[in-house]
């Protein structure tokens, strides 16, 4: 069987270009995840971050960066004015030197404001260039497998200018892991560990999710406090396992260094209700297969009776928004949900995220920010409101005075 030529080795100290994709809105979070990580030259763009790193910090990427999608490493830029620019410029490339005909390989394409208008057409495109270079040099080519491919390559096009790279994180980086129960709109681990960030919640102070649905908010919450990486949770290999130059040993320091930094002792309060016992329940397994029952406390409660468990802290819920839910009854919702605010939490900073902003109007409180962000394809909000106590208002106006 024809094997891929081996590649040089990346040398572990070298530096190429990293691409971490992201969604919209949490781009400066993620590009402070990546400074984190000691990467060189951050620079943000529309949904994506750009840098520089070695092949430890592609790892440690992958394993730590909780608002990245994927880390793309690439491998080729080009111009494409129509199809045989593309074919021939794919073509360019020595494929066998990624992988080799007993591997599979698949190719994700995004394509904008380019002479190309479907990116399905560009990805096939691309696939025919590669197995046509296959076959003439070998007789044989290797298949495509759009599921679970060895090998997942990324095309991106805009205005006809082109980056290939190799897809370093396999599966999408959201999907952790820990999460086997679900309630009907399950919030994107991602997006969920933004928002947490956007908080600025400092990881020591109590943290509410009053609305915790399965518990994403959660757990997410209490992987910051106890420096957990998400990635130690992954069930499939990272795409990176695949590639010709992967360095086993080098992933297996990164690895165990990764589970040494966790902190066991719990680090802050962290306390979900729901109202729903099935949601209590989904929360509470997900959290166990998390095994971060000793961090984060989950109860049955409606959260209009509750009461701020703490002097200060740091609220974030997610309520429905859908369309599913009669207006009259959504827009109470959200003026119990400002009351409930106003009178049970006051020290506390409160974050709603909703994609309902008709309804978030009858909350009835002021948002001291409003943060665009997208859930899925809905519109969203994330508002902060800083709930304080009458002593603290009092304070204030005595400063002014």
């Amino acid at each position: 069987m024809h094997k891929p030529k081996p590649k040089q080795k990346q040398k572990p100290t070298e530096n190429f270009n990293i691409i971490a994709t992201t969604l919209a809105g949490l781009e400066e979070v993620l590009a402070e995840e990546l400074r984190a990580l000691e990467m060189e030259y951050v620079k943000v763009g529309n949904r994506v971050v750009t840098c520089s790193g070695n092949l430890r910090q592609l790892y440690e990427a992958n394993l730590w960066c909780r608002t990245a999608i994927r880390i793309l490493k690439p491998i080729r830029n080009f111009k494409a004015r129509n199809e045989d620019d593309l074919y021939e410029q794919v073509q360019k490339t020595n494929w066998s030197e990624f992988f080799g005909l007993d591997q599979t390989f698949a190719i994700d394409a995004v394509v904008s404001h380019s002479t190309f208008e479907h990116s399905l057409f560009v990805a096939q495109l691309t696939k025919d260039a590669i197995v046509d270079q296959f076959r003439k040099k070998t007789g044989e080519r290797p298949s495509v497998d759009k599921i679970r491919p060895d090998v997942r390559l990324n095309l991106h096009m805009h205005e006809n200018m082109v980056t290939l790279s190799l897809d370093s994180s396999g599966d999408s980086l959201h999907r952790r892991g820990y999460r086997l129960q679900t309630n009907v709109a399950p919030l994107n681990e991602v997006l969920a560990a933004g928002i947490i960030s956007l908080s600025g919640w400092d990881k020591k102070a109590t943290f509410i999710d009053p609305m915790a649905g399965s518990g994403t908010f959660l757990i997410e919450a209490a992987m910051m406090a106890q420096n957990i990486a998400p990635g130690l949770f992954r069930r499939d290999p990272f795409g990176f396992e695949k590639w010709n130059d992967y360095n086993e040993e080098l992933f297996e320091m990164v690895w165990r260094t990764a589970e040494a930094k966790e902190k066991r002792e719990p680090q802050a309060k962290i306390i979900g209700y729901d109202i729903d016992e099935d949601y209590v329940e989904a929360a509470r397994t997900n959290i166990a297969n998390a095994g971060l029952e000793q961090v984060i406390k989950v109860e049955q409660a409606d959260f209009f009776k509750t009461n701020a468990p703490a002097d200060h802290g740091v609220l974030v819920m997610n309520p429905p928004y859908n369309e599913r839910i009669l207006s009259d009854d959504i827009n109470l919702l959200y003026k119990n949900i400002g009351d409930t605010l106003k009178n049970n939490y006051q020290g506390f900073d409160a974050f709603v995220f909703t994609g309902n902003l008709d309804a978030a109007k009858s909350i009835g409180l002021r948002a001291s920010r409003r943060t665009p962000l997208y859930n899925g394809a809905i519109d969203c909000r994330l508002l902060k409101y800083e709930l304080y106590g009458g002593s603290k208002r009092g304070e204030e106006q005595k400063k002014v005075v």
